[in-house]
C-alpha cells in the first residue's frame, strides 16, 4: 500500500476532533514540566475554517497572561501585517507550536516540543487550512522539517505534504531589527498575491531571497 493510500485510510479511522474539544484537552494537559510554571494555555484563536493558519513559536508573557497568541505590541503589528495581505485577524486562525510558556521565553526543549506538538497535528486537521504561515526560524524549521534557516526560506512558497507552506520572519524580530520590517511587508503582500491567484501559485516569490 502507498503512503497517500495510508494516510487517506488513517483519516477515515481518525475523524477530525472539534476545536472545543481540542482546546479542554491542552486546558487540562499536565504531559510536560510548563504545565506548572503557566497562567493560563494559549489554545489559539481565530476562524476554526481558515484558509490560512498562522503558526509561531510559544507564547510568551502577555500572551500567558491573556490566554490568547500575538497579543502586545508583535501582535498589533502582526494586524498590520494581515491587512497588507487582505486579512483579517479574525478571517485566519493563530496558534504556536507549544502552548505554554516556556520560561523566560526560552526556546523550547524538544521533549516539550514532542508532548504539545499532537495539539497543532490535530488543530490543523481540523481546521484544514490551505496556506500555513510559519512565523520565524523555529516553526519554519519544525512545520517544513529542515535545517534550513528562515532567512533563506522567508517569502517563498513550500509544501508539507498536502499544505502550502509560506515561511515569514516573526514578527516580533522587525521590533528590534528596522531592516526586517520591509522584508516582513514585502512577505506578507506577497501572500496576498498567493491567495487571490487562481492556483495560489502566482507570483510565488521570487525563490529563495
Amino acid at each position: 500500500m502507498d503512503m497517500t493510500s495510508s494516510q487517506t485510510n488513517a483519516a477515515r479511522q481518525h475523524p477530525h476532533i472539534p476545536l472545543d474539544e481540542l482546546r479542554a484537552q491542552v486546558a487540562a494537559c499536565r504531559q510536560c514540566p510548563l504545565c506548572e510554571g503557566r497562567t493560563q494555555t494559549v489554545f489559539g484563536v481565530g476562524n476554526p475554517e481558515a484558509r490560512v493558519l498562522i503558526v509561531g513559536e510559544a507564547p510568551g508573557k502577555n500572551e500567558d497572561l491573556q490566554g490568547e497568541p500575538f497579543v502586545g505590541a508583535a501582535g498589533k503589528y502582526l494586524n498590520e501585517l494581515l491587512a497588507i495581505a487582505g486579512l483579517a485577524r479574525d478571517e485566519v486562525f493563530i496558534a504556536n507550536v507549544l502552548k505554554c510558556r516556556p520560561p523566560s521565553n526560552r526556546d523550547p526543549r524538544p521533549e516539550e516540543i514532542q508532548a504539545c506538538t499532537p495539539f497543532l497535528r490535530e488543530q490543523t486537521r481540523t481546521i484544514d487550512p490551505e496556506f500555513i504561515v510559519t512565523l520565524g526560524n523555529f516553526a519554519t524549521k519544525f512545520i517544513l522539517k529542515t535545517d534550513v534557516g528562515i532567512t533563506r526560506l522567508h517569502g517563498t512558497l513550500q509544501r508539507a505534504g498536502r499544505f502550502k507552506v509560506f515561511p515569514i520572519f516573526h514578527p516580533a524580530a522587525a521590533l528590534y531589527d528596522g531592516k526586517k520590517r520591509e522584508a516582513l511587508e514585502n512577505d506578507f503582500a506577497t501572500l496576498g498575491e498567493l491567495l487571490s491567484a487562481p492556483d495560489g501559485r502566482a507570483a510565488t516569490a521570487s525563490s529563495s531571497s
